[in-house]
């Protein structure tokens, strides 16, 4: 007999639940290349985000960079080497990661590790691709309103639900309403991501929060653009079907613009909506005198090419570039 259950806790079953995709060996960068894993450009623009909190907050004696879905501490370590450089932040920023997987054997010991935010950081909260595998429930507009969508985590396989609760049925009138949708359509209810981005926003005592997903707008979503759902699976690099085994990765985009108002309502302050695309390059300054981004000038080093070529694959408008930044200040 099929054990039908609604999507979110399907999903976190899956992922997190003994033996789940991210519990597995070789963790996601073996199956999904994120722009931690694409280059080490990022930390260097993480770090000029530090640099920049660093100043606004004074230049306290410690600053936390936190990693929220940390994965296998990929950016911590790059982070890490850089601060072995000579600088002004040199003794002062205290790195830690936030992951259900297990603390990677690889950290080095001052590198703090948690299954739960850490309380009163100030400094960096950053989340790369962290929300957007974050479970939700998946609905589908009914001659009678919203009803959730159940599935079979063995096959994959879905059937219909019963009616959606007054909480759920609040989020989707307010950001992702399905009152003129034909039946059939579908939406993806943001309300855990807006409570998980809320108590990100609010474990900092002072700094920037900053989250980094691909995602969507109420505009776009109301106007039909999503309405078969972005619900995705990724198995070795590859786009599968959605199987809530543990054998693939389950995701679905972002309502960013819900999670902005959920910051906001948990303290956070100046929030800005950004694609990395035009993010970065600002971060990240001059690099190796590359002029364009992907034509370097003449007589350039090969390292200057190398960086050249990362950084347009992190500003590709139709990959990584695409992706947006949520950043939002937060002073107590």
């Amino acid at each position: 007999m099929s054990r039908w259950l609604p999507w979110s806790e399907a999903t976190r079953s899956a992922l997190y639940g003994h033996g789940g995709f991210f519990h597995s060996e070789q963790g996601p960068a073996a199956h999904f290349r994120t722009s931690v894993h694409a280059s080490g450009l990022l930390a260097v623009a993480v770090l000029a985000l530090v640099e920049r909190v660093d100043v606004e907050l004074g230049q306290p004696e410690r600053l936390d960079l936190v990693d929220v879905g940390a994965g296998r501490g990929e950016l911590l370590l790059d982070v890490a080497r850089l601060l072995d450089r000579p600088s002004a932040l040199s003794g002062r920023v205290r790195l830690h990661g936030v992951d259900l997987a297990e603390r990677p054997q690889r950290l080095p010991p001052q590198i703090g590790w948690s299954a739960e935010l850490p309380e009163h950081s100030v400094g960096l909260l950053f989340a790369n691709e962290w929300l957007d595998n974050v479970p939700l429930d998946v609905v589908e507009a009914g001659p009678d309103g919203p009803r959730r969508v159940l599935v079979d985590p063995a096959t994959g396989d879905e059937s219909p639900g019963g009616p959606i609760g007054l909480r759920d049925a609040s989020w989707l009138a307010r950001w992702w309403p399905l009152d003129a949708s034909p039946e059939g359509a579908r939406a993806e209810v943001g309300f855990p991501r807006d409570v998980a981005w809320a108590d990100a926003v609010g474990s900092l005592d002072g700094g920037l929060a900053v989250a980094v997903d691909y995602g969507h707008l109420r505009a776009d979503r109301s106007a039909g653009t999503y309405s078969d759902g972005t619900l995705a699976g990724y198995r070795d690099g590859r786009r599968v079907r959605p199987v809530p085994d543990g054998s693939c990765d389950l995701t679905a985009s972002v309502a960013l613009d819900a999670c902005a108002a959920a910051g906001e309502a948990a303290g956070g302050t100046l929030t800005e909506l950004c694609r990395q695309r035009d993010l970065l390059p600002t971060l990240l300054g001059e690099i190796g005198e590359i002029g364009e981004i992907g034509e370097p000038a003449p007589g350039t080093t090969a390292e200057a090419l190398a960086r050249a070529s990362e950084l347009a694959e992190l500003t590709d408008p139709d990959g990584l570039g695409a992706f947006w930044w949520l950043t939002q200040a937060v002073s107590r």
